[in-house]
């Protein structure tokens, strides 16, 4: 907890959030790390949120259109697509956040707070992270290069709804789970309603976790005036995240009966829905490290779901053979 005021950053540089044993901090060179930092290359679960959607849209829309194997070179590009972007955004929200940043505990240690850091240069690396997005962009159709492109706006407008929602958890949904939209369309070439319905669950799961996540920094938040769902909802936050999960694994549901998809998709969809409830059933708001641990077992959420995508096209493959 703190007052408000600047906070010194500790000796230590790594962030409070990122793992002790994590490679920046063991094996990049010094010079390097704090950009690296910045980009969020010492924490991937934030990678791996942002690609798995863009997966299972890939994988359900080719579920749809009867194909037996994923596109490698398309995961390929949304991989490296995620990590850029994820890149991008970070330092784009810290250095809209860096005032913030430099009086929350678990933000002081950051690249621009502790000085590491310019907020020109972090911008530069914006612009650099970008034009690697926008490289990863140019190989898919126009339908889906202009789709992504029109994310741009509810990514630039993140930072500030905190400031002025107590829901900017809905507004990191909307922006995290574009690729829900963009990996459908990159083998459709068009928007359907599949994909709406795999994009608004996605959303929803999004509000969980990043509720379950907000509660490491509320004590901060409400002595700096800004809105979270973890404040807005408190003592409530069970049941608000349990109602959350449970629309996303509906609408997940609703997304594979639509493109067509196979038992062993909804299957995955029900054993990831076990695991949500296990993260609603033993969450504790009131330690951090519980929070943290049970927001990263989301990536165990979203490989289950894109295996299951897999097990689906392969199964048909073999289904067809006999």
């Amino acid at each position: 907890m703190t007052t408000g005021a600047e906070i010194s950053p500790k000796p230590t540089l790594r962030v409070a959030d990122a793992p002790p044993s994590n490679w920046v901090d063991r094996w990049a060179p010094a010079s390097w790390q704090p950009y690296l930092r910045l980009g969020r290359l010492d924490r991937p679960i934030g990678t791996w949120l942002l690609l798995f959607p863009c997966w299972w849209a890939q994988t359900l829309a080719q579920v749809n259109s009867g194909d037996h194997l994923p596109n490698i070179g398309y995961l390929v590009l949304f991989a490296i697509g995620a990590l850029a972007m994820r890149a991008c955004g970070c330092a784009y929200n810290d250095w809209v956040d860096r005032d913030i940043d430099g009086r929350v505990e678990r933000t002081v240690n950051r690249p621009l707070p502790s000085g590491q850091v310019s907020p020109e240069a972090a911008l530069g690396f914006v612009v650099a992270t970008a034009l690697i997005g926008l490289v990863v962009l140019l190989n898919f159709n126009s339908f889906t290069i202009w789709l992504a492109i029109a994310s741009l706006f509810i990514v630039a407008a993140y930072p500030f709804a905190k400031r002025f929602t107590s829901y900017p958890q809905l507004v990191l949904g909307l922006a995290f789970n574009w690729g829900a939209l963009v990996g459908w369309a990159a083998i459709k070439g068009s928007i359907g309603l599949p994909a709406l319905a795999l994009y608004a669950g996605c959303v929803f799961w999004t509000v969980g976790y990043d509720t379950i996540y907000a509660h490491q920094d509320k004590e901060d938040d409400a002595l700096l005036g800004l809105g979270s769902t973890a404040l807005h909802f408190g003592e409530d936050t069970v049941s608000f995240v349990g109602a959350m999960y449970g629309l996303a694994g509906i609408l997940w549901l609703v997304a594979g009966a639509l493109a067509g998809a196979h038992l062993v998709y909804f299957l995955a969809v029900v054993l990831v829905f076990l695991q949500m409830s296990w993260q609603v059933a033993t969450l504790d708001i009131h330690n951090s490290s519980n929070c943290l641990w049970r927001f990263k077992s989301n990536r165990d959420v979203g490989l289950a779901v894109f295996v299951g995508l897999v097990a689906d096209m392969a199964l048909s493959w073999f289904a067809g053979l006999g």
